[in-house]
């Protein structure tokens, strides 16, 4: 086979929108520093997740980085060990301590179950990931936070587009981290996104991702430079336009993927998650090899034969990175280091072919024992 399929595919506008979108800039010259765009932008996003507060930035790993130094917080976060890199790289970066809480089986997020158990005096947080897409159990950790007085910082990277009971996913918890990667449903190239409920961290945000500047002749903060710039903003503006058609077109490659997978022996797939209108991010494939007859090592590397890139996503767990070698116990979550081994994420984005979702299907099915 010679046509590439990867992952996933980044969606872009037609060119022509998205020129139009930016030829003020060439009058203006006006191309960073939160200007027209930006603020065009960030008006749009409070609309579309129907949030009061935001901040733009430059990617969501500063998003999530920021948060956790806007709420000053100090000692430990209760974290999964299932998730990207900048999960708990943003912890330690900001001098806390990740302590790793293990996965449910039935949607690979946070088991709110083992949360508690791992409460010290020096918690100051938790940080839950949307896993996928999948909607973390944001009342039992509302609850939990509540009892113990803790913040709520949500890494919400998969989730932009997803709601729970009719509310955008952007409002629970203190904050919520979106991440605009070129990878994502939504995307703004490279770009990130805060919301948060306490309007008064609007100042520290601005400050934070500006240097530390209060004005043109105070400084009386350290930031850095995490600005989004406008020809950012302005594709965000324009994926806008076109995500809710995007979703809808994810939404028919998952079904075509359902109809040929779902009930397999030794495939496991989430199921879908009562109350939540889902953005379709991912398709996770989880290999039982005793049932299946392969293992997940063998249908990836079957896959990248025939130019069909796949993903091990999330292997190894951040908890067993070489960085972090002697640090952390990956055995103290069991569950989040079975799935990390047995999960794949096939091939998804909006213009993927249903004959190429047969395609990736007739091939892990080939090696059904």
């Amino acid at each position: 086979m010679n046509k590439k399929i990867n992952v996933t595919r980044a969606s872009l506008p037609p060119i022509e929108e998205y020129i139009e979108e930016i030829r003020g800039l060439w009058d203006t010259r006006w191309i960073t520093n939160m200007g027209e765009k930006h603020q065009q932008f960030k008006q749009g996003l409070k609309d579309y997740l129907s949030v009061d507060n935001i901040s733009l930035v430059t990617n969501g790993h500063m998003a999530i980085e920021l948060s956790l130094e806007a709420l000053d917080l100090k000692g430990e976060v209760i974290t999964t060990p299932f998730t990207f890199a900048s999960t708990t790289h943003a912890i330690v970066r900001n001098g806390l301590t990740p302590v790793f809480c293990d996965i449910s089986k039935k949607d690979y997020n946070i088991d709110v179950n083992k949360i508690e158990e791992l409460i010290t005096p020096k918690t100051s947080a938790i940080l839950p990931v949307h896993v996928y897409g999948n909607v973390c159990d944001v009342e039992a950790i509302e609850e939990i936070a509540k009892k113990h007085n803790l913040k709520v910082i949500y890494d919400a990277a998969h989730t932009f587009g997803v709601e729970y009971k009719g509310q955008g996913i952007a409002n629970f918890g203190d904050i919520s981290c979106f991440s605009f990667h070129a990878t994502k449903v939504f995307h703004t190239i490279e770009g990130g996104a805060v919301c948060y409920k306490d309007e008064k961290l609007a100042k520290k945000f601005h400050q934070l991702k500006n240097f530390g500047i209060k004005n043109a002749e105070c400084i009386d903060g350290v930031g850095v430079n995490a600005k989004m710039n406008e020809f950012c903003a302005a594709m965000g503006l324009c994926n806008l336009r076109h995500l809710e058609s995007d979703i809808e077109k994810r939404k028919k490659v998952t079904q075509r993927y359902k109809e040929r997978l779902l009930g397999v022996d030794g495939i496991v797939i989430c199921d879908e998650q009562k109350d939540v209108k889902s953005n379709y991010a991912y398709f996770p494939v989880l290999f039982e090899e005793e049932i299946f007859g392969a293992n997940r090592n063998e249908i990836h590397t079957l896959l990248q034969q025939n130019n069909i890139f796949a993903r091990k996503y999330f292997y190894p767990l951040t908890s067993d990175f070489d960085c972090y070698k002697g640090v952390f116990d990956s055995s103290k979550t069991p569950i989040a280091l079975e799935v990390s081994k047995k999960v794949l994420t096939l091939p998804l984005y909006p213009d993927l072919e249903l004959s190429d979702v047969d395609l990736i299907c007739d091939l892990v099915l080939s090696l059904k024992k």
